[in-house]
């Protein structure tokens, strides 16, 4: 009777130190978290405009392309539960050029996270479609700096 209950201890206290040991592990597809925050924080660039500037047909494109990335990673279950307004805010002294390439920079982080290695089947195609949106958008953007850099 001795021995099953010092068995039942330990077992109890390996599972109590299993259960603190999984307490500080990320969520599943950290990466992707974090992707998903630069994606936010890169249409906000895209869509913030001064007094004086209107929507470009190229900055529609990138937005879309941007939140159809978003929608795949959501459709995943790849969520944080912020809305496309949380993000931090647009730098006031960035001109729509320097916004473009801030949305730039936060887009490759995106898609840096993105392409780190995945072992799971099941998301490696969601990972293809993701990376195919960043990808049309980075272009999107890309195209942008240089129709406006003149």
């Amino acid at each position: 009777m001795k021995f099953i209950s010092r068995a039942m201890l330990l077992l109890a206290g390996a599972l109590l130190l299993t259960s603190f040991a999984n307490a500080d592990k990320p969520g599943r597809h950290p990466r992707y978290l974090h992707a998903l925050s630069d994606l936010r924080a890169a249409r906000a660039h895209l869509d913030h405009l001064s007094m004086n500037e209107k929507r470009d047909d190229l900055e529609i494109q990138a937005i879309k392309k941007i939140d159809d990335a978003i929608a795949q990673m959501k459709k995943a279950s790849i969520d944080d539960g912020k809305n496309l307004n949380d993000h931090p805010p647009v730098d006031a002294g960035l001109d729509r050029v320097g916004r473009y390439h801030r949305a730039l920079q936060l887009l490759d982080s995106a898609r840096k996270d993105i392409t780190l290695e995945e072992d799971d089947p099941a998301a490696q195609g969601l990972q293809g479609r993701i990376l195919a949106d960043v990808d049309e958008a980075i272009r999107i953007v890309k195209s942008l700096i240089t129709k406006y850099s003149h």
